[in-house]
């Protein structure tokens, strides 16, 4: 992989990959650059696609103290990388830190959001003290509990699916990727749509969700475009957080290039 070197001295690795403009891909919880191995292909006869793992993931670096403002300075190395403009896609709590990034004021041509962790109207917000319990079972090296809580506590998922998720391949580098899911409670803040804030981003977006996701996910998705002024929402074939990869690709590249 490629390298990049962050504000405060953090290597970022990223892959590149394809020709055209440039898009920038910002994977959520647990996962790492290779989140995008399926729609990579989809996106690089028409785009520059630059993947890349966020800090404390894969081969990029961490630094001792966390702050959402070093992941936002990570995407902008990245984007600078790419020409110093690229257009994002974000999905899942990395589309929570995307639009932190956007309204920090990276340099973002183009702004999609895939299913962004907020939570709007009567559906619950997650337990006040999420954070503190994945610490304390962090610390502890209870990695696969803090996994499970993280999926329960955050996600809504029932212990059953949560049982039929350890059985499956991926459970490991849930697992290996735990620690950052403080990164991400911290990156959701107080989980609400910050419209306010997001009511005087003038950038093109487009906010994305699956047609078979969960209520509160959808809510989310529709609330998030309400509030950006030239947001749009679009809902899509897919499974549950996850959208066919065929039809996102061709989503993201006629997106990014009109």
């Amino acid at each position: 992989m490629r390298k990049v070197v962050s504000r405060d001295g953090t290597t970022i690795a990223y892959e590149q990959a394809g020709e055209g403009p440039p898009i920038v891909l910002l994977n959520g919880s647990f996962r790492d650059h290779t989140i995008f191995d399926a729609l990579v292909p989809e996106l690089s006869p028409h785009l520059t696609t630059f993947v890349y793992d966020r800090r404390g993931r894969g081969e990029s670096g961490d630094s001792p103290e966390y702050a959402v403002q070093r992941e936002i300075e990570d995407l902008e190395a990245v984007i600078e990388a790419a020409g110093g403009s690229a257009v994002v896609f974000a999905g899942s709590t990395g589309a929570n830190l995307a639009v932190e990034a956007a309204l920090a004021g990276a340099p973002i041509s183009k702004l999609a959001l895939h299913e962004p962790f907020y939570r709007v109207g009567d559906y619950p917000m997650p337990p006040w003290n999420v954070a503190k319990t994945l610490r304390v079972l962090l610390s502890e090296e209870r990695r696969t509990e803090a996994v499970e809580y993280f999926l329960g506590a955050l996600l809504g998922l029932t212990p059953d699916t949560v049982a039929d998720w350890r059985k499956g391949p991926i459970w490991a580098i849930n697992e290996a990727n735990a620690h950052t899911l403080v990164y991400d409670t911290a990156i959701c803040g107080d989980y609400k749509v910050p419209a306010d804030r997001l009511a005087d981003y003038p950038t093109e977006a487009l906010v994305l969700n699956s047609d078979h996701t969960s209520a509160w996910l959808r809510a989310a998705a529709q609330a998030t475009a309400d509030a950006l002024p030239n947001g749009r929402s679009l809902e899509l074939p897919g499974s549950w957080h996850r959208i066919d990869m065929d039809v996102l690709g061709r989503t993201l590249v006629e997106f990014a290039t009109t």
